[in-house]
C-alpha cells in the first residue's frame, strides 16, 4: 500500500474507516466510531492521508490520521511559571486530539509528517485565530517520547496524564 501526498478531511463515504489499525484500539476505535460523528457535531475535525488505491469496495484505505480541536486551558492549571505571565481567564489553545500511523507505515516517517502537517495546519489558523500554545495528551510512553523529540515540554496533569506543549511562538520560527 502506498499513499498520496496529501492530507484531506476525513469523508466516511470514501475514506474505508474500519481497515484502519495502528495497533492501538482507543485511536482505531476513535477513527472507526467517533471521528465522524465529532466533525459532524463541529467539535473537531480529523484529518486523513489516503493510501493511493482504493479497496475492492471502492474506499481508501487511510494511512494516518490526525485530529484537532480548539480548547482552553485554565491558568490554574498552568505551571507557575508559565501562568505568571498569562492572563487570570482561560487561555486559548488547540488541542491535537490523536494522531495515528497505520502499522504497515510504522518506523517510515509517516508520524513525523503528519505532525509537521498538523502544526502548520495550526500555524495557518493562528492568522486568524490566535492560540498561545499547542497541547497534545499523549496515549502511552511511546507518543511522549515521539512528541518529545519534536520540541514538546511536560506542561501539566491533565485527565491522570501528562499534558505535552508546543508554544505558538516556537511554531511561527518554524514556519515563517
Amino acid at each position: 500500500m502506498s499513499y498520496t501526498k496529501e492530507f484531506v478531511g476525513l469523508d466516511k463515504t470514501i475514506h474505508d474507516r474500519e481497515s484502519f489499525d495502528c495497533g492501538e484500539p482507543e485511536l482505531n476505535s476513535f477513527i472507526r466510531s467517533h471521528a465522524s460523528r465529532l466533525m459532524d457535531a463541529g467539535i473537531s475535525k480529523t484529518m486523513v492521508l489516503p493510501a493511493s488505491l482504493s479497496l475492492p469496495n471502492g474506499k481508501v484505505p487511510i494511512c494516518a490520521f490526525y485530529s484537532i480541536a480548539p480548547s482552553l486551558m485554565k491558568r490554574e492549571d498552568l505551571p507557575e511559571g508559565i501562568a505568571k505571565k498569562l492572563p487570570r481567564y482561560p487561555i486559548p489553545v488547540f488541542l491535537l486530539a490523536q494522531l495515528a500511523v497505520h502499522k504497515e507505515f510504522k518506523g517510515v516517517g509517516l508520524g513525523k509528517v503528519a505532525l509537521v502537517n498538523a502544526l502548520e495546519y495550526f500555524y495557518n489558523i493562528s492568522a486568524h485565530m490566535p492560540a498561545h500554545a499547542v497541547v497534545v495528551d499523549y496515549l502511552n510512553k511511546n507518543a511522549e517520547s515521539f512528541y518529545l523529540k519534536y520540541g514538546f515540554k511536560e506542561l501539566c496533569k491533565y485527565n491522570e496524564r501528562s499534558r505535552l506543549f508546543i508554544p505558538m511562538k516556537q511554531l511561527s520560527e518554524l514556519f515563517k
